[in-house]
């Protein structure tokens, strides 16, 4: 699969969702979203966490920045959709477990996700507040014991991200970031509506939904000015 590096963050730019989640599995490693936001304000640990594992284009901007660099054909794959695809698809041969959310909202998501696929594993989860040091712990140690295939994470980055390779160090695995995805799925919060989605206007849709993102959503300026001016 090829890639490119933006901003010394390496992204690979599959060709379909099947691909990516293959060569993720062949290589037990993390799976990070990587958007126009991720590519400007990662820090150095961020981007190595990134360049050790797999960065996958979640968002447009992503995707333009990989046209640029001469890559066609790419194709963005939003998280909130990707760890769906992936229990679709592996639902009845691998086990899985869940990390995020507030606990009425993890407890919605494991509830749904037995109504989805009534023979997936589901080996453990838990809420994404962990406020100690031996809560962390006590995580990591029942992930090792039960040894799922898949860990979804749910806590936004760049939590996600630092708690995935520290699990990851003592349990190979698939792993994958998903920030607000399973508020998304049970409905707690709206994604957008299809016809923004399609042209590449979720960013805005969020924007009129909730005007107060305004200051955040100016980054996206700075990166079309950087991706017209070959910066990236």
């Amino acid at each position: 699969m090829k890639s490119e590096k933006l901003k010394n963050i390496k992204c690979y730019a599959p060709t379909s969702r099947e691909q990516l989640i293959e060569f993720a599995f062949t290589k037990n490693a993390i799976l990070v979203a990587v958007n126009a936001e991720k590519i400007l304000k990662a820090n150095d640990e961020i981007k190595d966490i990134i360049n050790r594992n797999i960065g996958y284009p979640d968002g447009v901007g992503a995707v333009w920045a990989l046209e640029k660099k001469g890559i066609k054909d790419t194709l963005k794959i939003p998280g909130c959709e990707l760890w769906l695809d992936i229990v679709k698809r592996y639902n009845e041969v691998k086990s899985f477990y869940l990390v995020g959310g507030k606990e009425t909202v993890i407890q919605n998501t494991v509830d749904q996700l037995k109504k989805d696929y009534p023979n997936i594993q589901i080996l453990g989860y838990r809420n994404g507040y962990i406020k100690t040091d031996k809560e962390k712990e006590m995580l990591i140690q029942d992930i090792s014991t039960k040894k799922p295939d898949v860990v979804f994470i749910a806590m936004g980055s760049p939590k996600q991200e630092l708690l995935m390779e520290q699990i990851q160090k003592a349990h190979p695995a698939l792993y994958q970031g998903l920030g607000g995805s399973f508020d998304v799925y049970t409905g707690n919060i709206q994604r957008a509506p299809k016809w923004w989605i399609k042209n590449n206007l979720e960013w805005a849709y969020r924007l009129v939904k909730q005007p107060t993102r305004i200051k955040r959503q100016l980054i996206y300026i700075k990166f079309y000015i950087y991706l017209k001016l070959n910066k990236l």
